[in-house]
């Protein structure tokens, strides 16, 4: 996969590494509050957990909630709230897990492939409840409703998602409605709510709101691109997992729509059938070739990206602390459509 053209970097950083590095003591901080609420008198709970913790990730929905804190100025409580967004994202994962039957997850075992489905579905509901526990410490009720229906839409989301599988003529509107709740509403829950935790005006709650989910946007786009497009190793996950999943993404819904009777007919008798056979992998991966679906993919991705990157300017008259920050930002959102892992 190569750069994404569609990002308007003209030579400014496409990188992660800002962000990380500002965050960097805050995210320690995090971290260890996470193994401090993984603690329980039932020691399958901290193992099964901590198996998924651990295997990292990019950390990037508490990073939001923790520079949204930033750009009003911080917060004592940002470190717990942002513990509580990446409990929400964990449990989702575990969940997710043993919905999709998935064996790899970040190069490594899913809990559910070690463990059992029960007991990663239980662990996930303790994930949940714990969230729950920091996000009333934080003591802002606004910020308790805001992850509190950002919960609820993700699992709205993960429903229309099961909705659509199967279903390779579903509409575009269909696959952004499933993604926006899935995975952006999330990312843009958890900038909003550390802002509005630091005192933020509703202008620029609001502001960040748009940023975590044009950013979320363009993640889970290059998310479904790179499942058709990048080797098992760089993604931590199995190649084509979502085309056996009959998932159904953006890529194969541009090439259904331009696709004629025989790729249609391919189309329906795999993702729509359910009925693969060797080398269907690689056929789906030559028909998404004959039409540019990655890279237009990656395009559209790039222009949620560059979304993210307009919304920051629209911040009320942010002082020079905050500077470095809102650069990271905009690196960050440059860096969701340009990634290869």
């Amino acid at each position: 996969m190569s750069a994404n053209p569609a990002i308007e970097n003209h030579g400014e950083l496409v990188s992660l590494d800002p962000l990380v590095n500002l965050l960097a003591d805050d995210m320690k901080a995090v971290n260890a509050m996470i193994l401090q609420r993984l603690a329980s008198d039932v020691p399958l709970i901290p193992e099964l957990a901590g198996h998924l913790i651990a295997a990292g990730g990019k950390r990037i929905r508490p990073m939001m909630t923790l520079a949204g804190a930033q750009i009003a100025g911080g917060s004592a409580h940002a470190v717990g709230l942002a513990t509580a967004v990446e409990f929400i994202h964990s449990a989702t994962l575990l969940h997710d897990d043993v919905i999709d039957e998935s064996n790899l997850r970040r190069g490594r075992d899913t809990a559910n492939a070690l463990w059992g489905n029960e007991a990663s579905v239980l662990v996930g509901d303790f994930l949940f409840a714990r969230a729950f526990e920091l996000m009333v410490e934080a003591g802002d009720i606004t910020v308790l409703g805001q992850l509190a229906n950002a919960s609820a839409r993700i699992t709205e989301g993960e429903i229309k998602q099961m909705t659509i599988a199967g279903m390779p003529d579903t509409p575009q509107d269909a696959y952004f409605d499933v993604i926006t709740g899935k995975t952006a509403i999330l990312f843009a829950a958890a900038a909003a709510a550390g802002a509005e935790l630091a005192g933020a005006n509703d202008d620029d709650v609001a502001v960040m709101h748009d940023y975590g989910l044009q950013l979320g946007l363009a993640f889970q786009i290059m998310d479904d691109a790179m499942d058709y497009g990048v080797s098992s190793s760089s993604m931590g996950k199995n190649t084509g997992d979502d085309f056996i999943d009959q998932k159904i993404t953006l890529p194969v819904i541009l090439a259904w729509q331009d696709g004629g009777a025989n790729d249609r007919e391919f189309w329906q008798r795999t993702m729509g059938d359910g009925n693969f056979t060797d080398g269907d992998l690689a056929t789906a991966q030559a028909i998404l070739a004959s039409h540019d679906a990655i890279d237009r993919s990656i395009a559209i991705a790039g222009d949620y990206a560059n979304a993210a990157i307009a919304a920051l300017s629209r911040l009320s008259s942010p002082g020079q602390s905050q500077m470095p920050i809102i650069a990271a930002l905009a690196a960050a959102a440059r860096f969701s459509a340009a990634r290869q892992n």
